[in-house]
């Protein structure tokens, strides 16, 4: 059985577990973050009192692994997984007695701060990752020495910091060189999926999460003026298959070549998007797209889209002409399509549609009447109430009241209900300027629905019905609408973060293989193939360990005892009167030996020795080694007299 763990170290240990699991706990699902963290802390207390009933440890251990399972919707994946090792570790806590278990408790930590990279890459992961890190290894460390005296925190960090520049060279050779994957190792977290924010569905009423939803979609760099806010219209998936109650996109589309778009050339706006991940293909752009680079390409619907899912931070170069009408000429196979409604839904929103066409046969003049009718009696608010079978029905005459989603729903069914192809159009809308990264974010909560009509001799025409009731909402978040308060004063922290989230994406998260490729042109390395790659990662970490190697033989040696140190420049003295301790002497033997020639020796060195002996083999860890050094450095030969 190994020995019991010290108060002090049993705290270290405690500690480091704890802040390795930070980093990890802080991307769980609220209320599974919320019960592993309660747990860790209460496994934590009875680690430094008294342990927990066994009872309670294996009610705990089910209750935990309950709760994540639940959290995670019973999916079975990677996140899942480290959540549930989460709960373990913490949970292991609770069993901390003796040396034995801190080692284990200890290495079985390390995979948390990792793990954390799995979910984020960005700079607070990094921060809060690095230090459960520095704190696993400084409890390792110690753990490692328990039988030595404990050095004091001053001399723990500085070994310990060197240690870690030491490794620097090679973790720069690694991230720098190392050959990249075109693609995450680990793919996209499920958790990034799930709060990715648009996707191919909408129903009424079914963003009111996201419309309070301040994460980022996207941030985007404008070569020079920003276009006008009311241009600001980033396209995303179009939905034209309706059931009664949600809009999905239409599969067939796909088979339809894309549209043409007219665009000048080197006219319009110039501009770069860095997209958030999704695991989709859209990538949000302005109306009207002109010039994409070629691993993007243009849908059918006109939507700008990835031939690759977008599983990690993609950046891409475009440019977009201000909106207009397009496709003049509509596929006669696309057309039923644009038209189509379930049957026995909306009859009331059916009737009214085919009661006004006819009293306003011209398309524009009945576009014009639905608006004012939304402008008149609708009102745009987030706590509209639920709707039940009959969405359009419901909102046009009862409730009377909604957001974005009712808005651009009801109305493309009053449009297909009077005969005019008509669509549901998804993204984002607007954006807030950061001043200090001089770039624009549109968030989550950008969020937006309108309309698009097809007219003949013109094409499909954007028509925005929120903008009939409410424009100053579709450009204002919810922190735009509450004004000033405690929002507004922590505005620049707000803006400071983002900016350095930005440059931190910019500078590491997005060093892929072709950021690698070019380094290596800078650096004088043409043609960079794989096999080129590898060979200069090879030669930059051999560089690394040679020069580590070279530190590690040119530093002092500093792992003497300090009272070991004391000793022998207090022998240094007696061996300078002609007394020089033997290598095969034993402490108490050489002052033996003095005494029997140096009488006086007898109430110096004779009790140093037997103190020192005592501390150094019988008792290292006693109390008595700070006052013995005292004495040592103290202590002077007598005046000799020969017997």
């Amino acid at each position: 059985m190994s020995a019991p763990l010290a108060l002090a170290l049993r705290q270290g240990v405690v500690a480091a577990v704890l802040a390795a699991s930070l980093p990890l706990l802080m991307h769980l699902p609220g209320r599974v973050a919320l019960g592993v963290g309660a747990v860790g802390l209460a496994a934590g207390a009875s680690a430094l009192t008294r342990p927990l009933p066994s009872w309670l440890r294996v009610a705990l251990v089910l209750l935990v692994s309950g709760a994540v399972v639940t959290g995670f919707g019973f999916r079975v994946g990677r996140d899942a997984g480290s959540a549930l090792l989460l709960a373990m570790l913490v949970l292991k806590l609770s069993e901390l007695r003796d040396i034995d278990d801190a080692r284990r408790l200890v290495a079985f930590a390390l995979f948390a701060p990792f793990a954390a990279f799995l979910q984020d890459q960005g700079p607070l992961t990094l921060a809060l990752g690095l230090a459960g890190a520095l704190g696993i290894l400084a409890a390792l460390s110690r753990l490692a020495r328990e039988d030595s005296p404990s050095p004091t925190f001053r001399a723990e960090a500085r070994r310990l910091g060197q240690l870690v520049v030491l490794g620097l060279p090679l973790a720069a050779a690694g991230f720098w060189l190392f050959p990249r994957l075109p693609t995450p190792l680990w793919g996209l977290p499920e958790n990034a999926m799930a709060r990715s924010g648009i996707s191919e569905r909408m129903s009424p009423g079914d963003w009111i999460d996201l419309m309070a939803d301040d994460r980022p979609a996207f941030r985007v760099r404008f070569d020079g003026p920003r276009p006008p806010t009311e241009q600001l219209y980033w396209r995303g998936p179009v939905l034209s298959r309706f059931d009664g109650r949600t809009w999905t996109r239409n599969p067939w589309i796909d088979a339809l070549p894309p549209p043409t778009l007219d665009a000048p050339p080197q006219t319009g706006v110039t501009y770069t998007v860095t997209l958030e991940p999704t695991d989709r293909r859209y990538v949000f752009a302005l109306e009207s797209p002109a010039d994409w680079p070629a691993s993007l390409q243009l849908g059918g619907e006109a939507s700008l889209m990835s031939k690759d899912p977008l599983r990690g931070l993609a950046q891409f170069r475009l440019r977009a002409t201000p909106a207009a009408p397009f496709q003049p000429r509509l596929p006669a196979s696309a057309r039923p399509g644009y038209l189509a409604l379930p049957p026995g839904f909306n009859p009331r929103t059916l009737a009214r549609a085919a009661e006004w066409r006819q009293e306003s046969p011209e398309p524009r003049a009945y576009i014009q009447r639905v608006l004012s009718w939304f402008n008149a009696e609708h009102a745009y608010s987030l706590s509209a109430p639920p709707l039940g079978r009959h969405t359009a029905d419901e909102f046009l005459f009862d409730t009377q009241e909604g957001f974005c989603e009712h808005f651009a729903s009801a109305f493309v069914i009053l449009m297909r209900g009077a005969g005019l192809p008509a669509r549901v159009v998804t993204g984002y809308v607007g954006g807030v300027r950061n001043p200090i990264g001089d770039y624009w974010v549109v968030r989550q909560m950008d969020a937006h629905a309108w309309a698009e009509v097809w007219l003949d001799g013109e094409g499909w025409v954007r028509v925005d019905p929120t903008a009939a009731v409410a424009p100053e909402r579709i450009f204002d978040t919810l922190e735009d609408q509450a004004g000033g308060g405690l929002a507004a004063g922590l505005g620049p922290v707000f803006d400071f973060g983002d900016s350095l989230r930005e440059a931190w994406n910019n500078f590491v998260v997005r060093y892929d293989a072709l950021r690698q490729v070019q380094l290596l042109e800078r650096l004088g390395v043409r043609n960079a193939d794989p096999s080129k790659v590898g060979l200069a990662f090879i030669v930059a970490a051999g560089l690394a360990l040679g020069l580590t190697l070279l530190l590690l033989a040119r530093r002092p040696a500093s792992t003497v005892d300090p009272l070991e140190r004391e000793w022998r420049r207090y022998l240094r003295r007696w061996a300078r009167r002609g007394f020089a301790k033997r290598d095969d002497e034993t402490a108490l033997a050489f002052a033996a030996r003095v005494a029997r020639s140096v009488p006086e020796a007898t109430g110096g060195l004779v009790p140093l020795a037997q103190r020192w002996s005592r501390l150094r083999y019988a008792d290292p860890a006693s109390e008595g080694r700070d006052v013995l050094r005292q004495d040592l450095r103290r202590g002077r030969p007598p005046p000799l007299s020969r017997h």
